[in-house]
């Protein structure tokens, strides 16, 4: 027996019959019956995802343990939390692709970042966590501790220190959402980020040691162990919001414990889906379509494979509406 619908996920499933949309609604129903057979799931967040508020859905997403693992590029990591502190000095700009250069200027010198159509405030985002941080990385390294870059920020969000400056409900956060819980999070390339720059600016003036900071081969490892410990069974599903490292450093995981480490009993990933809009034919890893992924060791020939082409900022909110029922 079918369960009863609430109104967005009655209208996707009344609706979203071809094409992109269909592929919407047969990616959303695929992650739905994983889950429902006792499978594992993986987001990973590429883009400017934590800048478009996906935090409205996937801090749900992860109170309801829809989620179980995430892997994330630095700036979606930090750009969830300086949302959270800083949002009503952000300032939109719909005529973005308007701007002139001397506009673009302008922006840079009122203290404005911009991302699409979307601009960041430096004092406010950037600068109120930088002190914060900054203190945690410290006494971390005075004390002859090391830790990976999310644990950082997991410290600093359960410290009750940036509540102060809280200007979202808190609830719609998902990193905050995720230092809760304790969620696993896979952030390779953190040094790609705006704190990762603060954290190398440090280093370089003496006042921080880059060993303080746990590196990628140790997120890469600390993985393969969490990969072998969650695979048994239905198994651990990928879902990919964009390309990038995001998606594609945790997703090597598999190849990696079979054919390095040679544990040949490994599990493939066992669902499959991207929303993305890069195009194969320019030789591109990000827009790979899924069985390509089975010549690397990625994928199995019955792997569940789903590719939604579209705009990821439309499509996951969707697709998390139709997990959450609402």
């Amino acid at each position: 027996m079918s369960k009863e619908r609430n109104t967005i996920s009655k209208f996707i499933e009344e609706h979203y019959l071809h094409f992109n949309a269909a592929a919407l609604m047969d990616a959303a129903k695929g992650y739905e019956k994983h889950l429902e057979e006792g499978g594992k799931m993986m987001i990973t967040l590429a883009g400017a995802m934590s800048t478009a508020e996906l935090g409205k859905s996937l801090a749900e997403m992860i109170r309801q343990d829809k989620v179980d693992i995430i892997s994330c590029t630095g700036a979606n990591l930090e750009e969830d939390i300086m949302n959270l502190v800083a949002h009503n000095s952000y300032k939109r700009v719909p005529h973005y692709r308007d701007l002139s250069p001397q506009e673009e200027r302008e922006l840079l010198d009122g203290g404005f970042n911009r991302v699409t159509d979307t601009c960041i405030p430096e004092e406010e985002a950037f600068r109120r966590l930088q002190k914060h941080i900054e203190k945690i990385w410290k006494d971390a390294e005075a004390a002859g501790e090391r830790f990976l870059p999310h644990e950082y920020m997991y410290k600093m969000l359960l410290s009750g220190d940036l509540e102060q400056y809280y200007e979202i409900d808190p609830k719609n956060s998902w990193m905050l959402a995720a230092a809760e819980k304790n969620l696993p999070i896979i952030c390779p390339g953190w040094e790609d980020s705006t704190m990762g720059n603060i954290f190398a600016s440090y280093c370089m003036k003496g006042e921080l040691k880059p060993t303080t900071m746990k590196s990628g081969i140790e997120y890469m490892t600390w993985l393969a162990d969490w990969y072998v410990k969650n695979s048994e069974g239905k198994g651990v599903g990928f879902f990919q919001i964009g390309g990038g490292i995001a998606g594609d450093f945790p997703i090597c995981v598999v190849p990696m414990l079979y054919q390095d480490l040679e544990m040949e009993d490994i599990p493939f990933w066992s669902y499959f889906c991207q929303i993305s809009d890069s195009t194969t034919s320019y030789g591109s890893y990000s827009g790979a379509v899924p069985n390509e992924k089975i010549t690397w060791g990625k994928l199995d020939i019955d792997t569940p494979k789903f590719i939604v082409e579209s705009d990821a900022t439309i499509v996951a909110p969707l697709i998390f509406a139709w997990l959450l029922n609402y």
